[in-house]
């Protein structure tokens, strides 16, 4: 194994179990690694510290491991198994049929109305570069790394093992998430499909409530599955209420608001293929159309138009504003401008869910902004709740910069 040796004194962060090291702190390398190699990490005095994903930038190496078995035969397959077992031990997942598929000390749970969720959340099941999100037997990867990327044979194949004869696809969606290196031509695709197996029109439920998934040319990996708790609690809120769906991509907060009894739901998103299957999915879950209206147009300049009141929730869950740190000024105002067109307009006694999906924002800076926005508009606001991403979107104790989704639930008179 290539060796990565680190400047004395800085080590310390690896043996805190943290994921990335650094090139600053980098002192030599014993080889020549190539690009997604896997590499040992040593301190100075030779002592082993981890093995990883070797990479070209600010970031040397992606842990993988702290022990030396991330050369085992058997590594990956440890590695979604151990993924599994969290998701089946929130009771998220189902456990998989058959004898010794998972260990007996599982807890033996159910969740026959959800069959989607995600199973790798890269750093948060310590597969740094790696998502992978599960939908009724199909799973969807998408490599943030070139280690990831070059290792997805490998991990289709411990997907087939960990789920045998269930899983009826994988498809690799990382052309637009894996960085750009010359020699790397990521196209996407399917890495393994069940003979037979249609991808059209395929369905997943979630709480009770069925969604199209569209993989190949939806958003992300189809889905966004880091909203189902806050979905079920706009479902909570809904009776009798007229709601607004800003941003709503497939429709997910607008069926879980119909199902809750919301007297009319406004859907509205810049993308007319979202738009599309927002309607599918509110006619597959049997609403129609006397309570639902879909408007395609730019989500911040509809809301410039509402009259004030007209909403009595709202929905603002935007696309991430910042990517990286240098956008983060420009973020911040973006969701203080947003914020305050909504608390402005929303009518009195009524409801803002709002979010940020940005990881660079913290929830502090993000809550600092939202007061901001109602500050400007100078009405009463009051915080009933906080919301973070859930269980399946495990944040790494050891790398906290995981937490990225960050929501308020505000009451504005």
């Amino acid at each position: 194994m290539i060796k990565v040796i680190l400047r004395k004194g800085r080590e310390e962060s690896v043996r805190r179990f943290h994921p990335w090291v650094f090139s600053g702190a980098v002192a030599e390398i014993q080889g020549t690694p190539a690009e997604g190699d896997i590499v040992g990490v040593y301190s100075g005095d030779g002592s082993f510290l981890a093995a990883g994903h070797y990479q070209i930038g600010s970031i040397a190496v992606r842990i993988l491991s702290f022990d030396e078995d991330v050369n085992s035969p058997d590594f990956w397959k440890t590695m979604i198994y151990r993924a599994l077992k969290v998701r089946i031990s929130t009771g998220i997942a189902s456990p998989l049929p058959g004898t010794g598929r998972i260990p007996v000390s599982v807890p033996s749970c159910t969740s026959s109305d959800t069959d989607c969720y995600r199973l790798v959340h890269g750093e948060g099941d310590n597969l740094p570069g790696l998502v992978i999100d599960y939908y009724n037997g199909v799973c969807v990867m998408q490599a943030h790394s070139v280690g990831m990327f070059r290792s997805r044979k490998q991990i289709c194949d411990a997907l087939k093992e960990v789920y045998g004869e269930t899983l009826q696809a994988v498809y690799d969606k990382s052309s637009g998430t894996v960085p750009f290196k010359a020699g790397l031509d990521p196209v996407d695709g399917y890495l393994y499909r069940k003979d037979g197996f249609d991808d059209s029109g395929f369905t997943v439920r979630e709480n009770g409530h069925g969604f199209i998934v569209d993989w190949t040319e939806g958003q992300k990996t189809g889905f966004f599955l880091d909203q189902r708790e806050n979905r079920a609690l706009v479902e909570r809120y809904a009776s009798g209420r007229q709601v607004l769906n800003l941003f709503c991509y497939t429709g997910g907060f607008s069926v879980y608001a119909l199902a809750g009894g919301a007297a009319h739901v406004d859907s509205v998103d810049s993308s007319r293929k979202a738009i599309s299957l927002v309607d599918r999915n509110v006619a597959l879950n049997g609403f129609g159309q006397d309570r639902h209206s879909s408007l395609c147009c730019d989500a911040i300049d509809y809301l410039k138009t509402v009259p004030e009141g007209k909403y009595d929730l709202m929905i603002v869950d935007p696309p991430a504003f910042a990517k990286h740190r240098g956008a983060l000024k420009n973020a911040l105002r973006a969701y203080q401008r947003l914020n305050a067109a909504a608390i402005s307009k929303v009518a009195s006694g009524g409801l803002v869910f709002t979010f940020s999906c940005s990881q660079v924002v913290d929830k502090e800076s993000f809550a600092l902004a939202v007061f901001s926005a109602a500050a400007q508009t100078r009405r009463s606001v009051r915080i009933l709740d906080r919301f973070n991403q859930p269980a399946d979107h495990a944040v790494n104790i050891y790398h906290p910069e995981g937490e990225y989704l960050k929501g308020l639930l505000l009451y504005v008179e």
